[in-house]
């Protein structure tokens, strides 16, 4: 890792079985399925959550446990969001289609929104998805670092 000062940041531990949030949108469902089918084995290693749809079609389709959240457009990617925020999810792969508007944008743009606030890794594409997989980090623990402004931010918001 990067020489930095830690006592900027907060330490935020994941384990080596990561816990991995699957999402697609309509026309990027099909290659998310082939994509998980194609890295079951190391998927398998992990815990694994996904949208209401996408989860049904992974589990079917690839033979895998997938906790269930609600459809997208119904909450899913709020779930999503909010299981980032409470630390129950260490990754996040969402096949979106930069090409379609969706009913839920604002939803999307926020749980790319948390994902990046909370140095969630997050794969948007087959490509950066393959690299996110495939890293060693994810056979191993791992270290995620959070500003500690972020603790004084929440503190000044009590008051």
């Amino acid at each position: 890792m990067v020489d930095i000062e830690l006592q900027q940041y907060t330490v935020v531990p994941m384990g080596r079985t990561k816990n991995i949030a699957l999402v697609a949108h309509d026309h990027k469902k099909d290659e998310l399925v082939e994509w998980a089918r194609f890295n079951k084995a190391l998927l398998a290693q992990h815990v694994l959550c996904a949208t209401g749809t996408t989860g049904t079609m992974i589990a079917r389709e690839v033979g895998v446990s997938v906790r269930r959240f609600q459809s997208g457009p119904l909450g899913g990617d709020i779930q999503i969001g909010t299981g980032i925020v409470d630390g129950a999810i260490d990754c996040l792969i969402f096949f979106w289609d930069p090409l379609e508007s969706q009913p839920h944008d604002p939803d999307v743009k926020a749980l790319l929104r948390i994902a990046a606030v909370w140095n969630v890794p997050v794969a948007c594409n087959r490509a950066s998805a393959d690299f996110i997989i495939s890293s060693p980090l994810m056979k191993a623990g791992y270290e995620r670092l959070l500003p500690v402004s972020y603790e004084a931010y929440v503190r000044r918001m009590e008051v």
